[in-house]
């Protein structure tokens, strides 16, 4: 038997890195992916919302955990949306026809979408009903 490992994809070559060269990597795999997100409409809305709002989390909220919620729900948003934008490119690159599985798997990251935001919305008028409504 032998102990070599196959040879890696170019792709895959990143996975042979440790350390902070790894991180360092990651890092930038990250950013390419927050600009691939931006050009999509929903999420630079999203973005833009996220620079009025997280800011208003550290005045909304009294306590280390409402600041947290605020500024938590507002990213979840986010990052759904990205993971959403991700299927939705997957899907597209299996091909153009119309197929049900395909109208699924984008109805239900749509769906995941739909319901952080309304998690969203609800603690931010939570938050809000608290501080000015009672």
């Amino acid at each position: 038997m032998s102990s070599q490992q196959p040879a890696l994809s170019p792709a895959d070559q990143h996975k042979l890195r440790s350390g902070l060269s790894r991180a360092w990597h990651a890092a930038r795999f990250s950013l390419s992916g927050l600009r691939a997100g931006w050009s999509e409409t929903a999420f630079r809305q999203e973005a833009l919302a996220a620079i009025v709002l997280l800011p208003s989390a550290f005045w909304l909220g009294r306590t280390w955990i409402e600041i947290a919620l605020l500024a938590g729900s507002v990213l979840i948003v986010m990052a759904v949306e990205l993971l959403n934008t991700a299927i939705e490119a997957c899907i597209d690159r299996i091909g153009p026809e119309w197929h049900e599985l395909s109208k699924r798997a984008k109805d239900m990251g749509s769906a995941a979408v739909l319901l952080t935001l309304l998690l969203c919305g609800g603690i931010w008028l939570a938050a809000l009903y608290q501080r000015f409504g009672s």
